[in-house]
């Protein structure tokens, strides 16, 4: 649908952290900052060296830390892939809630869009490949951060829907334009990560181009004028 994690986040990974740990069934020896350095870890290799990169004990080496850890805290490589992917979804359901809401409810989605979407993008794009492109992760893993995806998608929802109280869908369903909107975020993100957005002039791009996309949702004028519910 941001953020620097470590802070604004720290009780949402606790949690995660916290569930891999009952889920083992093992006793916790290594506590929710040691989980959370490790994520730190994997997500800046895979930053830099793609998914290929990472493993067990390179994560373990970034972080300080021991290859048990890793195991202790995720319970193997691909748990914490699908950590990683879960904190993606995280941080946009996070951003999301702490976004405010005017009484211009177009204006608030492209702000969602720049300020959410863009912000994940541009200080996390290890986590927006993985966990909104899928770009190398399995798709019995991708199933294990749905639930996290669903949750953040449920806050986007509520922006649409405020669009469509006020009649400004042009007769589409949320699904639709929202469908829309998340083509052109991925669209932008991945030209913008290509560096092939003007230098200094990409949040600038971002809100013109979702602005347009959602002033073309608008039905015509006398459609627009008529009152909620008429």
């Amino acid at each position: 649908m941001l953020l620097l994690p470590s802070r604004n986040n720290e009780t949402v990974v606790t949690l995660r952290l916290l569930r891999y740990s009952v889920k083992m069934g093992r006793p916790r020896e290594h506590d929710s900052a040691t989980g959370e350095a490790l994520l730190d870890a994997a997500e800046q290799i895979v930053e830099n060296d793609g998914m290929a990169g990472l493993s067990v004990r390179r994560i373990a080496d970034r972080a300080g830390t021991s290859t048990r850890a890793v195991y202790a805290v995720f319970e193997s490589k691909e748990g914490l892939i699908v950590a990683l992917g879960r904190r993606a979804f995280d941080l946009l359901a996070h951003a999301m809630d702490k976004l405010p809401s005017s009484d211009d409810p177009a204006t608030d989605l492209a702000e969602a869009g720049v300020r959410v979407f863009r912000t994940l993008v541009v200080d996390h794009p290890a986590l927006f490949k993985i966990g909104l492109q899928h770009r190398d992760v399995p798709a019995h893993l991708v199933q294990e951060f749905r639930a996290e995806a669903e949750n953040a998608w449920l806050r986007l929802h509520s922006r649409f829907q405020r669009l469509q109280e006020h009649r400004l869908l042009g007769g589409r369903t949320i699904d639709e334009a929202a469908c829309q909107f998340h083509a052109l975020c991925e669209g932008l993100a991945a030209i913008e990560l290509r560096g092939l957005l003007p230098g200094g002039q990409e949040e600038r791009l971002w809100r013109d181009a979702l602005g347009a996309l959602i002033e073309g949702l608008r039905p015509p004028r006398a459609q627009q004028q008529l009152p909620p519910g008429a």
